[in-house]
């Protein structure tokens, strides 16, 4: 009897204690794909109706999920960029994101792709998101075309072969103006890459990984 009744008063102690321990929320944090988005404007409107058709229809080839072309619009457009530069358009849904910032903006992107199908699928697009005026196609092996750019570029995104990811890093970097932005998707593919980005003194890089990965880096003034 006395073992039973130290047995249950252990048991009522542990009771007690478990009850005012706090709790860790089992909350989860909210999913932006449960909160499309919702366009502000006509031009809007035409942009998000075209990259719904486009995924409907299945031309997606290697593009970004809605969720990093959102962030990629939501950077574009806070820090007011002019000139953005995209290495990898594939069939043009990331060049959207980027315009429904840059007709806010009045900025332009510059985008280069080697695939001349997908370029011209693209082309396609934009036109139909009616957007053609705010982009510039550049079709060809951009590790090579890229020497025809010129600064100052206040967002950079490279979407492209992973294996050039570094040397695409080293060509923009010059023209990219301090307080620029570099944007680099599915970043897990690439270790050279991240190491690039977080052992360079003059970048600040975040990883922001509910999509496909996106490295966001910082030229800092």
């Amino acid at each position: 009897m006395k073992r039973s009744l130290i047995l249950l008063v252990a048991i009522a102690t542990a009771v007690s204690a478990s009850a005012q321990r706090p709790t860790r929320s089992t909350s989860v944090a909210p999913d932006s794909t449960e909160f499309p988005p919702i366009a502000r404007s006509a031009a809007e409107k035409k942009i998000l109706a075209t990259l719904d058709a486009a995924a409907k229809a299945g031309e997606t080839y290697e593009n970004v999920p809605a969720s990093d072309g959102r962030l990629l619009r939501l950077l574009t457009e806070a820090v007011d960029a002019k000139q953005v530069v995209e290495i990898g358009t594939s069939t043009g849904l990331s060049g959207m994101w980027f315009s429904t910032a840059l007709e806010k903006t009045g900025g332009h992107l510059t985008t280069f792709e080697y695939d001349p199908g997908r370029a011209a699928t693209a082309k396609r697009h934009f036109a139909e998101a009616g957007v053609e005026q705010l982009i510039t196609i550049v079709q060809g092996d951009a590790h090579k075309t890229l020497a025809r750019l010129h600064g100052p570029i206040d967002v950079a995104f490279i979407d492209a072969d992973k294996d050039g990811y570094v040397d695409y890093l080293n060509k923009l970097l010059p023209l990219v103006r301090p307080g620029g932005l570099i944007l680099a998707h599915n970043v897990d593919m690439v270790p050279d890459y991240v190491k690039a980005v977080t052992t360079n003194p003059s970048l600040e890089t975040v990883f922001y990984m509910q999509g496909n990965g996106l490295a966001v880096t910082l030229k800092k003034r």
